[in-house]
């Protein structure tokens, strides 16, 4: 398809190794797809996982990056046979992603996929231009699209079909979560003031898919809700309620974290539940707007401003450039980032839909006060654990393992819609806000916060000893 309108020309020069800039040119794209197309939080980070798994083992075929396959190291992933002959990496993991991140937004809107298919054509020219002889190149195409036929076999027995379409019926009671999260409140907003509102269906309106940048892909246009389009968040059902049953890719199983129950439910004054929601009351009663700032900054709903998963995608995009990771390095932390946040979620959704617990808005309004608003819209979705919670907890401690523990750095991941770059000293000083940021939001009670970032952090563990490079 899109491999003809790259010319693999005749070259002697040695071409340098990629650089880090390859993965975050796809972290940021993935980003900006996930915000068009109003992924919900889970799905998204699916998504992510075989996007990164792609760039790595692309990068990984080359000898000369010094990469280990992630293959028999992920459950259910086995090796995948290489041509004779030298592969160039860039381009093998260029054609990898064309096509494992092109299955995975199917059926999403016409420049979504053009825009992946642009991506992979500049990545490929410049390797080429760089100096990869024609015979390499066409190897390591050929190579790409190989290993991507084979991870999307992988893919395809992960039990994600089987959940698509499946009916769920939520337990009804009292002291069951139930959800209040409603279209109007999901409204995509225009996330920059230059964004246009592109219709599907009025031809007069259109982008160049060569040429659109992420800003571009930030349009505020209709999502259908049918068979074959990329989902986006449904305010009005459950969100993923068997995400829980997916395979995980780092954990032996999804209950491999266990964290202490929540409360149980009770409304008598004193009781466990009735005091963790009183912190809630009380928090929110009392937020300075600094507060404020941190809950807003931190909301990273799907149908607005992306999802937390991708906020931290962007924070490694950030870093990469920062500390001048080479592609090996940056692809070796995305992948083991992405897939511990990956069954990070798989564990929290199993706990959600398990406990089931109430969300404060419900429980304070009919307990505390009938007029109780949240900062942030409440997601559609159980409260226990904090999802936020658990994936920063995962995602902190991979960073701060892999890159370094002191690192400082300006997240400018939500400067295009007006806050401005916030500053950290350490990538567990931004865990910390971000848990907090759900209290602020009036979204969670506190051992929710608490006990995700327990999860997060023996998840991130699993990925870290399951992905560390063999000892030689």
């Amino acid at each position: 398809m899109a491999l003809a309108a790259v010319t693999f020309a005749g070259c002697d020069r040695a071409a340098p190794p990629p650089d880090g800039a390859l993965v975050a040119q796809w972290l940021r794209l993935e980003l900006a797809i996930v915000r068009a197309e109003r992924v919900n939080p889970p799905l998204a980070t699916r998504i992510a996982a075989y996007t990164a798994v792609a760039l790595h083992e692309g990068l990984a075929s080359d000898d000369a990056l010094g990469l280990s396959p992630l293959a028999g190291r992920l459950n259910g992933l086995a090796p995948v046979a290489a041509p004779s002959g030298e592969l160039d990496g860039g381009i093998v993991a260029a054609e990898a992603v064309r096509w494992v991140l092109g299955r995975m937004v199917a059926g999403g809107f016409p420049t979504t996929r053009r825009a992946v298919d642009s991506l992979a054509d500049s990545q490929v020219a410049a390797r080429v231009a760089a100096g990869v002889a024609s015979a390499r190149a066409e190897r390591s195409a050929a190579h790409g699209a190989a290993l991507a036929a084979h991870l999307l076999a992988w893919a395809d027995a992960d039990s994600f079909a089987a959940t698509r379409g499946r009916p769920y019926r939520l337990p009804t009671g009292r002291g069951t979560w139930e959800n209040t999260s409603t279209p109007d409140q999901h409204l995509p907003e225009p996330l920059s003031a230059a964004s246009d509102l592109v219709l599907e269906r009025n031809a007069g309106v259109a982008l160049d898919p060569q040429r659109a940048g992420t800003r571009e892909l930030f349009m505020s246009r209709p999502k259908a809700q049918a068979p074959g389009v990329l989902a986006a968040l449904n305010p009005g059902k459950p969100t993923e309620p068997f995400w829980g049953q997916l395979r995980p890719f780092v954990l032996p199983h999804a209950d491999a974290c266990p964290i202490v129950p929540p409360p149980a439910y009770d409304e008598r004054p004193g009781s466990p539940f009735w005091t963790m929601a009183k912190v809630v009351v009380d928090t929110t009663a009392r937020l300075t707007e600094e507060q404020r700032r941190v809950a807003l900054f931190w909301a990273d709903n799907a149908a607005m401003t992306g999802t937390p998963a991708f906020h931290w995608m962007s924070v490694l995009a950030q870093v990469i450039g920062q500390r001048r990771l080479g592609a090996a390095e940056a692809a070796r932390v995305s992948a083991t980032m992405s897939l511990a946040i990956a069954d990070a979620f798989i564990a929290t959704w199993r706990e959600k839909y398990r406990s089931l617990t109430v969300r404060p808005v419900t429980y304070v309004r009919r307990v505390f006060d009938p007029r109780f608003q949240t900062v942030v819209i409440t997601p559609p979705f159980p409260e226990y654990p904090s999802g936020h919670s658990t994936q920063s907890g995962a995602a902190a401690r991979v960073l701060t393992r892999l890159v370094g523990d002191s690192v400082a750095f300006a997240d400018s991941t939500q400067r295009d819609i007006g806050y401005p770059p916030r500053a950290f000293r350490s990538f567990a000083h931004a865990r910390d806000e971000v848990a907090i940021s759900r209290l602020y939001g009036g979204l969670h009670y506190l051992p929710a916060i608490v006990e995700g970032v327990t999860m997060g952090e023996c998840i991130a563990d699993f990925a870290l000893a399951r992905l560390a490079p063999p000892s030689r």
